[in-house]
């Protein structure tokens, strides 16, 4: 009987042991996180028919797609979406409220990723003085290394600089940024390293940014095939300067010098394939997946942002650029299958933003849609303290649709704060353009469930955002008739692609409804490891295996 015994306590040990090896064999070596700058849902189906078998569509066939992604939150800007990526929670806990805003301490505007403790590492510019100190929270980036005391290496990459590093997070090996105008290189920060490695280094003298600047843009296939989008030629599009059309073909040798030097690369799709090119250098410099620990890189393609911003979600030029950003996607899927392996891997793509149709190509068409006076609104606020309070110096900042009020002046004055903020709001109800306001009081008082009164609350952050906060008209916009822009809690601007793909992901399709706070939860149970500190998000366990 003892026999028997220590037979099936040496069996059971051994086959622990052996399930516990298959497992942690199981993991991936790599995740490759893709974030698509001001990518729509509808670019996924609108252009169906023209992608490969092995860019999106090979994502979509053999991942798990979810259609019903949305943002739950506002603003929908490039920080607070790849913010919200990576720590699987909103702006009230993050702390990156905007890409820039009004900083009530300092009394004066800052930029999501300024950091002047820190030098440039690439060149003599200012350019790389930056850090994710003002993100409060963990990442899964953060997460992955701490469960692998700080082994694994996580790399941000990106042409904005926000977009490579508040992906990267708090501990990462390195984030790089594109440094355009005269310069044409990729950078960092000394946050991360005191020098660039050898293969960046390489990859800047390889001239491969020049190189995609010596020919024209022009449609990929016969611009009379592209029936996904409005005529070429139209007023509600921009015009690189020095063009006297907005159709094609784009002279970008002959319009480099006027447009910024290297800056122009970052407004053409050969953006996203200079990009993706960076991506695969840093696999291979950084040897990426070939360790005992799971590596992680951050990706993120902004061309495509750019050139929404000038031509608008209907024109010719985002259906070219979504057409060339598949061949780029299918590129480096083939890449990571020879390099890293097949299956041995994992990819996530989504967008950290959507776009609304350019108002003036909407109004054509009398569907509903505004331009916004932020000037007229301003005086107008002013108007509205002198007439109940006698002063017009009780509003110290008037940004991204929010009222930060000077509450010395107002406590100098023996006024009531809150008065004054509810004033605000009764008033301002009455400005052509505004929708919905509420004060920061209410929000802290009050809890709103769903629809847009809970996305905003999700981006007010108490301590940082201001003390009137407010909301435009569906389809409004604070710019010129031309192009687009983003940044509201309306579906347009909310709705994106969201799929899963390779190591630990099922095959299939939810129309769940799920928000962009779920991906780092999710991506965090499939490493089994704990989710970012402040995470709110579900786990999607549908798209696991």
């Amino acid at each position: 009987m003892k026999n028997i015994i220590f037979f099936l306590l040496t069996f059971s040990v051994f086959f622990t042991g052996c399930k516990l090896k298959e497992s942690k064999q199981q993991e991936p070596k790599l995740i490759v996180g893709i974030v698509i700058d001001q990518m729509r849902y509808d670019y996924l189906t609108r252009f169906s028919d023209r992608y490969s078998e092995n860019g999106f569509k090979r994502l979509l066939k053999n991942g798990f797609s979810i259609e019903n992604a949305y943002y739950n939150l506002i603003p929908t800007y490039t920080a607070v979406g790849h913010a919200s990526i990576y720590t699987g929670t909103t702006p009230d806990n993050h702390g990156i409220i905007s890409n820039n805003w009004y900083d009530k301490f300092l009394k004066k505007t800052i930029y999501c990723v300024d950091d002047d403790i820190y030098r440039t590492v690439g060149n003599n510019s200012d350019a790389g003085k930056k850090s994710p100190s003002r993100m409060y929270t963990t990442t899964v980036t953060d997460q992955l290394h701490l469960a692998q005391n700080m082994n694994g290496k996580t790399i941000g990459i990106a042409i904005k600089d926000r977009s490579a590093i508040l992906p990267a997070g708090h501990t990462a090996n390195a984030a790089y940024w594109f440094h355009g105008k005269q310069k044409g290189q990729w950078i960092s920060s000394n946050f991360y390293m005191e020098n660039l490695p050898n293969w960046v280094t390489d990859f800047n003298n390889s001239d491969k940014a020049n190189n995609y600047l010596k020919t024209p843009w022009n449609t990929l296939y016969d611009i009379n095939t592209y029936t996904n989008s409005i005529i070429d030629n139209n007023l509600f599009e921009g015009k690189f300067k020095g063009e006297t059309a907005t159709s094609f073909p784009h002279d970008i040798p002959n319009l480099k010098v006027t447009n910024g030097n290297f800056d122009i690369l970052k407004g053409i799709p050969a953006g996203n394939s200079f990009t993706a090119d960076f991506a695969k250098a840093a696999i291979l410099g950084e040897n990426l997946g070939k360790s005992e620990f799971t590596d992680f890189l951050a990706v993120s393609f902004s061309s495509t942002d750019y050139i929404g911003h000038q031509f608008g979600p209907a024109s010719k030029e985002i259906e070219d650029t979504y057409l060339r950003l598949d061949k780029d996607i299918a590129d480096l899927l083939s890449f990571l299958d020879k390099q890293i392996g097949k299956n041995k891997y994992t990819v996530f793509l989504t967008a950290d933003h959507a776009a609304v149709d350019v108002p003036a190509y909407l109004q054509s068409l009398k569907i509903p849609a505004h331009y916004f006076d932020i000037q007229k609104f301003k005086q107008s606020a002013l108007e509205i303290t002198k007439k109940y309070f006698n002063s017009i110096e009780l509003i110290e900042n008037i940004s991204n649709y929010q009222i930060f009020l000077n509450k010395q002046k107002i406590e100098s004055l023996g006024l009531d704060k809150n008065k004054v903020a509810d004033k605000l709001v009764e008033e301002i109800l009455n400005f052509e353009g505004i929708y919905k306001a509420v004060t920061a009081r209410t929000l802290q008082t009050t809890r709103f469930f769903d629809g847009i009164m809970n996305s905003l609350q999700n981006g007010y952050n108490q301590k940082i955002s201001g003390d009137v906060m407010m909301i435009p008209y569906p389809a409004t916009l604070i710019r010129g008739r031309t192009g687009t822009s983003h940044g509201s809690g309306y579906s347009y601007d909310t709705h994106i692609p969201l799929i899963f793909y390779g190591n630990g992901i099922k095959k299939g399709v939810s129309k769940s409804k799920y928000e962009i706070i779920d991906i780092a939860p999710t991506i965090a149970n499939l490493l089994r490891i704990e989710a970012p500190n402040s995470s709110t998000g579900k786990i999607i366990t549908e798209a696991l295996k």
